[in-house]
């Protein structure tokens, strides 16, 4: 789809409910209104839903241990994570033992043990007891445990994030009692790689980022005009030729266009999907795969000519837009594209996966004796009704394989796809519109998550896509859109912020658009509506870059004049 302040999509997600709304709670009753709500020891994002304040703080040793105590499979990873990180800036040995095969308990400080409790009644929520001389923290599973970790690395000084030994930093932390469990269940971040290509090693740490501040699924769009970036075994010139542009477009678009005359490509072999997927899944991040249609597929085009309605040729788009030429609704397109979503899903082994769906033009379809004739048989009433049999026709082969749909928003425009869930980008009314249909709902809206849009309207801002997004209005963005009744509101699974790249070329960039604003926006997603105040936040924020300097993230530093 366009990557643009007025175009854009795409979602991930886990058909999970959404937490109802509920207030946060801090020792003392703070006002959520006025600032600071928690003690500015606590630089945490995002903010937890109760933070209850302790004297003293906790100093971490040479004989510092982490304990495991619990049945998961997964917590001996979590602990292994902890226990690395800490021996890596630290320079102690921080040993891993089991408190169960211990047959006694572990005494000794300073002492971190973490509990798997079967009995807690959420997946990813956690509690956490910061003492002066130890640290327990319980989750019904790993992955709260993990998120419980993720907030335990932020109480520790910046530096705990460093590649390395860091002299002259006292490793201790404030005591406290966090009680803590997100407010919704899909909690994403996007990346374009089609516009711009990214690597391996910086896709993951993109994950490794967006886990810290406990986002939990990665939207992967790998499929575009403009650049083809999964090998399909089946289809090698999709790779060959798709994956490879002439040139591409200097700048914001002007007439004539400018071009750099130099070929652009890449892509991402299915052991590397399969790397990438092991990475995200040992931080309990979920992968969603992007594969557009039926529009948005000139690289396609370009590989497979024979796909579309009319004879071409056709070249990988270089420069950016909605092009007219789209799949072609045969039966040959069909197969194709099932082949392709058959070696999707054997790499990708979560739920769902998105299908694009947006920005489809239907002059070719209108012109096309195919698709009138699929219009004539299938009895629709009009063209416009062809992409909701496209993509009917997808989601039933998902299905039957096992899968759910994602498609943005206009897959909800004429018809009810089954077992589709709806990505809203174009604002909270199509979100709302979709909810009210019955569609599960991940809001997007271009407004308040496009990432791609400058962070201020100073001199000096990178090129970005016309608009400006603040960090004050990320903060501000409600998932929950207005007018959804109780009943509805469970069908809004959560939010996502987007990275579209048509001006994003590298990794520095990248991250520039992202940072600090993924944290404003995984407050929104995780923090109690009650509980979130923009002055608190720029607080917590201040103290909680240290991180981000620690690890070397190029971020934007306009808060800091806030």
């Amino acid at each position: 789809m366009l990557r643009t302040a007025t175009a854009r999509r795409l979602p991930s997600a886990l058909l999970l409910v959404a937490w109802a709304l509920s207030g946060c709670e801090f020792a003392g009753g703070a006002d959520p209104a006025r600032e600071p709500i928690v003690p500015k020891r606590y630089n945490l994002v995002p903010l937890p839903r109760l933070v209850v304040e302790r004297d003293g703080n906790l100093k971490l040793g040479a004989d510092t241990r982490i304990a495991t105590r619990g049945a998961d499979p997964d917590l001996d990873r979590v602990a292994t994570f902890l226990a690395q990180r800490l021996r890596s800036v630290t320079g102690y040995p921080v040993p891993v033992v089991s408190a169960d095969a211990a047959g006694e308990p572990i005494v000794g400080a300073p002492l971190i043990e973490l509990d798997v409790d079967p009995s807690r009644p959420d997946d990813e929520g956690y509690v956490l007891d910061v003492s002066t001389s130890a640290i327990q923290l319980s989750a019904k599973g790993a992955r709260g445990v993990f998120y419980g970790v993720e907030t335990l690395r932020q109480l520790l000084p910046g530096e705990v994030d460093a590649p390395g030994p860091t002299d002259g930093v006292t490793w201790s932390m404030p005591a406290v009692r966090i009680e803590d469990a997100p407010r919704f269940a899909y909690r994403g971040m996007h990346l374009d790689v089609s516009r711009h290509f990214f690597s391996v090693e910086f896709v993951e740490r993109y994950i490794d980022l967006m886990a810290l501040y406990k986002m939990n699924t990665f939207h992967w769009h790998l499929t575009d005009d403009q650049g083809w970036r999964i090998e399909i075994k089946k289809y090698p010139q999709l790779t060959a030729v798709g994956a490879m542009r002439k040139e591409t477009v200097v700048g914001r678009p002007s007439k004539p266009p400018i071009f750099d005359g130099q070929p652009y490509g890449g892509f991402y072999t299915q052991d590397e999907i399969r790397e990438v997927v092991a990475y995200a899944a040992d931080r309990f991040v979920k992968v969603l795969p992007e594969i557009e249609m039926p529009g948005h597929c000139l690289a396609a085009l370009a590989s497979y000519p024979e796909l579309a309605c009319t004879p071409g040729p056709f070249e990988t788009a270089t420069s950016w837009g909605v092009f007219d030429d789209i799949y072609c609704p045969s039966e040959g397109t069909f197969q194709f594209l099932t082949d392709v979503l058959g070696e999707v899903i054997t790499l990708f082994p979560d739920a769902l996966v998105h299908v694009g769906g947006d920005e489809v033009p239907e002059a070719r379809w209108r012109d096309s004796p195919v698709a009138q004739e699929v219009v004539t048989r299938e009895s629709l009433a009009s063209t416009s009704d062809l992409e909701a049999y496209f993509v009917g026709r997808i989601a039933s082969f998902l299905t039957a394989n096992g899968r759910g749909l994602v498609g943005w928003d206009e897959i909800a425009a004429r018809g009810k796809v089954a077992d589709a869930t709806v990505m809203s980008w174009r604002g909270a009314d199509t979100g709302l519109a979709a909810a009210l249909q019955g569609y599960p709902v991940i809001m997007t809206p271009v407004g308040y998550t496009y990432f791609d849009q400058a962070q201020s309207g100073d001199l000096g801002e990178p090129l970005a896509a016309g608009a400006v997004l603040s960090l004050e209005h990320v903060y501000a963005f409600e998932p929950v859109p207005a007018g959804l009744g109780e009943a509805q509101a469970p069908l809004i699974l959560g939010g996502q912020g987007n990275l579209w790249t048509e001006y994003v070329a590298t990794n520095e960039h990248a991250e520039y658009m992202v940072f600090p604003r993924l944290l404003a926006l995984s407050e929104a997603l995780w923090s109690p509506r009650a509980s979130r105040s923009y002055l608190d936040f720029l607080a917590r924020l201040t103290g909680n870059a240290k991180h981000l300097d620690a690890l070397g993230v190029n971020y934007a530093h306009h808060f800091e004049s806030q």
